[in-house]
């Protein structure tokens, strides 16, 4: 067993195999001088007991990288590191039930051609064809994918291990840390056997990850976003037949099937079969008020609860009837972490300088080969190849209470399988941050949804309108909310609307030398005082890391301004960067807004503020409205005449009814997302992500190159513009049929994927279906003929001039 150093480059805690995977990646990234601390012996948490799927298959776009990844390093894995491993690539087929799980499939299926992969589409014959033991009488077809199987989750963790061990890392088994302090910039780690220094901490304590983030919580952290879940696989006996076939064809498994209407996994074992259920009827372990995990859950499980999973059990004796003639050898029943999206945290610990979480994994094995990747270009690059913002810790903010992650984890588990629908809100865990009106605007018919926690309307019901939760399970856009966004709209287009915008993140910049400093900290140029402008902050890459409309208040006092789901990441990113003697003041949760815009919004705001309307686009000013003291700013996300009326959130309740009593009319933000891509404004990581720099996203005129200050991204962004972008921004109009054009559809020309959708909605001004697009450079050309892939169908898109669709010349926005 290794000794434990006096110092290291970075300290793992945790031995599962997402650990490993850290100092693996670590390692060999060049960094050899890292340690993993274990309390046990490796794999004794979650990896212990996993069932050791290897899915290629997600609804995520970032977790479908990370997975790809991991598929692609197991398979060469064990020759790389000379250890054996059982590594079993069956294929695997994934189930339909309907025609919305095809849709969804063939979604998939376009992911994963845009990905380099072959995922196919599967007649319900073809289904028969490759798994001949299976009932598929109420079946409308499958999705294959021929790179999934399963894994012998010990051995990769060992083989992990000891490939950073080679490479000389250290990996210091039965030594708990204990505790950290901070040193300086860097930490120490404290363990049963001594302490050790190091630059840079990583929590991957799997279902621990809770109890280490709170040594962190003296240094800014917060109590990590997690519950743990009980989880049953059942293996059955050994059945003749299916020893008979595999012999027969040369002792290959059966593909892995999935039928996840039912919500199960279905798995050849030996020559038996793993059956894993995810049951409605769920049990979250350690979940009541002052239960604590035991100080040490090592390679221990909980007794088996078959009356929980024993319907869903049945129905996979159905499916396959062979399974029916086994008895039970065995029912594993064991701890997995979730975070309340189901999704892990990877990444910077929010709050903390120095410290990254790399932890929560629900599906631990197939994920673990990426994340380790992802958790080493964060810790060493300082950013990831891949846009991440779908586990990045700081996608959670301060509303993650107990209460929270138990009822979101929950769901999530008894709804793993389940289709996330465009116009669907989950129910649990809602009502956690409420804006002033929020009675007010539940009261106009507001359907409400969840932003950073806090509620906003998407849309207005009126009476007899069918608001159930079933209404909003489609892929297509004409659902229940359809007409009441096509009259929003119309009413911001004709008249005047008005939305409660509650959570804009607002971090005040101000002290001497906060101009200076900005002008570096940004691409582009600044506003004069009394104006604001849109700036950009990009990386060393020279991609896309956020947008802040910028507000200049005096020569060194500025407000910056963005999106609610962007307030951990941006806060940090930019006090991080503030230097000695400036001070940021971030009043997110002090004030709320209210989006007021229409051509008749003039006429509607005039008779209630004492404000100067004339002003031009841009501005800004102090005023009152309906007698209450607030900030008038003339700008419009909506691309028509507009202000937004930020106040004191006791000021909002009287602005709103004066505002609704002049005749504004409420719109929610399917309309705003509408109103806005028809403009082709972009919209934070969907149009705006790392994965596309600054030039490519048609944002050149957002970067002065000639200004004296050396801003990140910079170098980068002149050798991009020398050589040629390589992709392009682009709007679409998209001969769509029923359903428009879904984040990263693929885009094909010629036979040939060459590039993706980043939005795309209904325009019900231009009254077409419309995208924003990402394409290869040289077909960023008006009127090029392209095919954008909607749920399988490739539909005709051509690109449109860089003006905006609705309103190119800006004449109504600038009245």
């Amino acid at each position: 067993m290794a000794d434990l150093p006096n110092k290291a480059k970075v300290v793992v805690i945790g031995g599962g195999v997402v650990g490993a995977s850290c100092l693996y990646h670590l390692a060999k990234k060049g960094w050899s001088d890292c340690v993993l601390l274990e309390k046990n012996e490796l794999t004794a948490g979650s990896t212990w007991h996993a069932a050791g799927n290897v899915p290629s298959f997600s609804t995520s776009w970032a977790i479908m990288n990370m997975q790809r990844y991991s598929i692609d390093l197991y398979a060469r894995l064990g020759e790389e590191v000379d250890y054996p491993m059982n590594y079993h690539q069956t294929g695997s087929i994934r189930l339909a039930h309907s025609k919305e799980r095809m849709q969804e499939f063939e979604r998939a299926k376009g992911w994963g051609k845009n990905q380099g992969m072959d995922l196919e589409i599967l007649s319900v014959e073809e289904i028969k064809e490759r798994y001949p033991f299976i009932e598929t009488h109420d079946l409308e077809g499958a999705l294959y994918d021929p790179n999934d199987g399963d894994i012998d989750p010990a051995q990769i963790t060992q083989a992990l291990a000891k490939g950073a061990r080679d490479m000389g890392a250290k990996v210091i088994r039965f030594c708990p840390a204990t505790g950290v302090s901070q040193d300086g910039e860097g930490w120490i780690v404290h363990t049963d056997k001594g302490d050790i220094a190091c630059d840079y901490v990583v929590n991957s304590a799997g279902y621990y990850a809770q109890r280490v983030g709170e040594w962190f919580k003296p240094y800014g952290g917060r109590t990590v976003p997690m519950m743990v879940m009980s989880h049953q696989y059942v293996l059955t006996e050994e059945i003749p037949e299916i020893e008979a076939w595999s012999k027969a064809n040369g002792c290959k498994k059966l593909p892995l099937l999935r039928d996840v209407d039912v919500s199960y996994y279905f798995r050849q074992e030996k020559h038996g079969f793993n059956i894993g259920p995810y049951e409605p009827n769920c049990k979250a372990e350690w979940a009541e008020s002052g239960e604590a995990i035991p100080e040490d859950f090592s390679f221990q499980l909980w007794s088996d609860d078959l009356d929980r999973i024993g319907d869903i059990v049945a129905d996979s004796m159905e499916r396959v009837p062979l399974a029916a003639t086994a008895g039970i050898s065995q029912i594993i029943n064991g701890p997995i972490p979730y975070a309340p999206d189901g999704m892990p945290l990877i990444g910077p610990m929010p709050g903390v300088k120095n410290a990254f979480e790399c932890c929560v994994f629900t599906f631990g094995i197939a994920q673990g080969g990426g994340a380790g990747k992802v958790l080493a270009e964060w810790v060493i690059d300082g950013g990831t190849e891949w846009d991440m913002w779908a586990v990045d810790p700081r996608r959670y903010t301060d509303y993650t209470d107990h209460d929270y992650c138990v009822a979101k984890g929950m769901e999530v588990y008894g709804h793993e399988y389940a289709m996330h629908f465009p116009h669907h809100e989950w129910p649990a865990g809602r009502d956690k941050k409420l804006s002033p009106v929020h009675e007010k605007v539940k009261a106009l018919g507001g359907q409400m949804g969840a932003y950073n926690g806090w509620e906003r309307a998407n849309w207005f019901a009126k009476p007899g309108d069918d608001t159930s939760e079933e209404a909003t399970q489609t892929w297509n856009r004409n659902g229940p909310w359809a007409v009441r966004v096509k009259e929003e709209c119309e009413a911001v287009r004709d008249a005047c609307g008005v939305l409660d915008l509650p959570g804009f993140t607002r971090l005040r910049v101000s002290g001497a030398g906060a101009d200076e400093w900005l002008r570096g900290f940004v691409t582009g140029g600044l506003p004069k005082v009394g104006r604001m402008n849109l700036v950009y902050v990009a990386d060393d890459r020279g991609r896309i890391l956020t947008e802040f409309s910028c507000i200049r208040l005096e020569e060194d006092s500025f407000v910056l301004i963005t999106a609610a789901t962007a307030q951990w990441h941006d806060g940090e990113l930019v006090r991080n960067a503030l230097p000695e003697g400036l001070e940021c003041c971030e009043t997110t949760t002090e004030r709320d807004a209210l989006l007021v815009a229409g051509p008749q919004s003039r006429e509607v705001l005039s008779g209630l503020t004492d404000a100067d309307l004339s002003l031009p686009w841009l501005s800004h000013q102090h005023c009152t409205v309906a007698g209450q003291k607030a900030f008038l700013i003339r700008v419009s996300f909506t691309g028509e005449l507009g202000w937004e009326v930020h106040a004191e959130n006791e000021a909002i309740p009287a602005i709103y009814d004066a505002l609704l009593e002049a005749g504004a009319k409420p719109f929610g933000m399917y309309a705003l997302n509408a109103l806005r891509i028809e403009k082709g404004y972009r919209a934070w990581k969907g149009d705006l992500s790392t994965d596309y720099s600054m030039l490519e996203g048609g944002l050149e005129r957002f970067v002065t190159f000639d200004k004296p200050q050396e801003f990140p991204g910079k170098a980068a962004l002149l050798a991009e513009r020398q050589q040629g972008r390589k992709k392009a921004f682009v709007q679409l109009i998209v001969d769509a049929g029923e359903a428009d054009a879904p984040y990263m559809a693929p885009i094909w020309h010629e036979g040939q994927i060459v590039g993706e959708v980043t939005s795309g909605t209904w325009g019900y001004r231009v009254n077409a279906s419309v995208a924003l697009a990402m394409v290869r450079a040289e077909l960023a050309v008006p009127g090029t003929e392209l095919e954008v892939e909607i749920y399988g169908e490739r539909c005709r898109a051509v690109v449109q001039p860089d003006a905006p669709m609705w309103d190119p010349e800006n004449e109504r926005l600038w009245a």
